[in-house]
C-alpha cells in the first residue's frame, strides 16, 4: 500500500488506536476519534466520563512525543480487510479552536457538546499500511 493510500484509508476510519509510551518506555494503548488536517491528526479530551482530564496519553506524549496510530477495517471476507498506520510526533495543545472545529464537522456527537479539554496534535511523519 502506498503512503497516500494508507493516509486515505486511515482518514476514512471513524476510530483509531493510539499507542504512546511513557519516559520509561511502558506502552499505553487507547481508542480515539480524530480529524485530519493535511498530515496533522487531532484528537481532543471530550466530555465522555473520565476520572480526570489529565489523561495518561497526554502525560506520555509530554514525556515521549513518539506515537503510532492504527486504523483498520475488518470483515469476515478477508479479501476486504486492511490496516493503516500513522507514525509521528505528538504535542499537547491547551487551546486549538481550529482542531475542535474539524472534530465538530466530523462527529455529530460534538455538534452540541464540543470537546473542551486539551487537544492532542500528531504530526505524521510516516503513513504505511496493508490490504488483502
Amino acid at each position: 500500500m502506498s503512503p497516500q493510500e494508507a493516509r486515505e484509508r486511515f482518514a476514512s476510519a471513524r476510530v483509531a488506536r493510539l499507542a504512546t509510551a511513557d519516559a520509561a518506555g511502558v506502552p499505553h494503548l487507547v481508542p480515539l476519534v480524530f480529524a485530519l488536517d493535511g498530515d496533522t491528526l487531532y484528537s481532543a479530551v471530550d466530555r465522555k466520563p473520565k476520572r480526570t482530564t489529565d489523561l495518561k496519553r497526554l502525560r506520555n506524549v509530554a514525556a515521549n512525543p513518539r506515537v503510532a496510530l492504527l486504523a483498520d477495517h475488518y470483515v469476515e471476507d478477508w479479501d476486504a480487510i486492511w490496516w493503516a498506520r500513522a507514525d509521528g510526533s505528538g504535542r499537547v495543545l491547551e487551546a486549538a479552536p481550529g482542531a475542535v472545529a474539524l472534530l465538530r464537522e466530523r462527529y455529530a456527537q460534538y455538534a452540541d457538546a464540543p470537546p473542551e479539554g486539551p487537544v492532542l496534535a500528531v504530526d505524521v511523519h510516516r503513513w504505511s499500511g496493508w490490504h488483502a
